[in-house]
């Protein structure tokens, strides 16, 4: 498997732990650099192509990264395919009611992936659904309230550690469970699909005037019966404004306290339904 530090804290901890297990390792990355390579230390797709090229050449099973201070995570299937954290964060809910036996509870933030909803209901586990902040999700763990509870951000921990994003633990976790089920977690993701259906989650960022950020500051006090063609079921404001559709679909809509930025957050069962919702977010922001 690769590995990728991005030049920071988690040198010498992931793939040291593997080898110490006996499992094939190689990083890219490994060394300090305080300019982190002259571009910020985070694990997204668009910064893991180093990595996906040296798995490619070293046909690996899975890929690992970790961003500058190691509490968020990046993974990368055996082909080169980026995994949302929203799926990661379902994924190893999942692996971890099939392999420890722990149904005491799940969490996600408000804005994270309605398929951990569906899966607590398969696995009949409780389910916490907390404003934005690992602080929250922490609290649980502390109280040994969940298994696991993670943010679409990248950040998860588990029950018996840290109440902290861990991005170590995160990607040592999926490395165990690509071995233990023998699965890519492409496939892993299509068989929790046809368990529990198809989830899309989106995430955009829309810059805004001061004109338009007043108008829409006074549109979020609403709540409107209809969105996007769409009856809405329910209106939660545990952070935001989030907008359940009579189809399972969502948008949630969060504005930012120090810029003029509101984050969108749209969930749709396909990705033709995807397309439709986050255009008509954007259009509701915007007239």
């Amino acid at each position: 498997m690769g590995f990728d530090p991005f030049w920071g804290a988690a040198r010498g901890y992931s793939d040291e732990l593997l080898r110490s297990a006996g499992i094939e390792v190689f990083a890219v990355h490994d060394t300090r650099d305080v300019l982190f390579g002259g571009h910020a230390p985070e694990p997204d797709d668009y910064l893991l192509g180093d990595l996906r090229a040296a798995m490619k050449a070293k046909a690996a099973h899975i890929g690992i990264a970790t961003d500058g201070d190691a509490d968020r995570f990046g993974i990368l299937d055996e082909d080169g395919t980026f995994i949302a954290p929203n799926y990661v964060i379902a994924l190893l809910f999942d692996h971890l009611v099939e392999t420890r036996g722990w149904k005491n509870g799940v969490a996600k933030s408000v804005a994270t992936t309605n398929l951990v909803n569906a899966l607590a209901e398969h696995h009949s586990v409780e389910l916490h659904e907390t404003p934005v902040g690992f602080k929250y999700i922490g609290e649980l763990i502390k109280h040994d309230k969940i298994a696991i509870g993670g943010e679409e951000s990248a950040g998860l921990s588990i029950r018996h550690h840290v109440p902290e994003k861990d991005g170590i633990l995160a990607g040592l976790l999926c490395c165990e469970m690509r071995a233990r089920r023998g699965l890519s977690l492409s496939e892993q993701l299509r068989r929790l699909f046809a368990k529990v259906g198809s989830f899309y989650p989106l995430r955009e960022n829309f810059r805004l005037t001061a004109e338009v950020k007043a108008t829409f500051t006074e549109k979020l006090k609403q709540e409107p019966v209809r969105f996007g063609g769409r009856k809405v079921v329910s209106v939660a404001r545990t952070d935001g404004l989030k907008l359940l559709l009579e189809d399972g679909s969502w948008v949630c809509y969060r504005v930012s306290g120090t810029e003029p930025v509101v984050r969108v957050y749209t969930e749709a069962r396909s990705e033709g339904d995807l397309r439709k919702l986050s255009a008509a977010a954007k259009d509701w922001v915007l007239h």
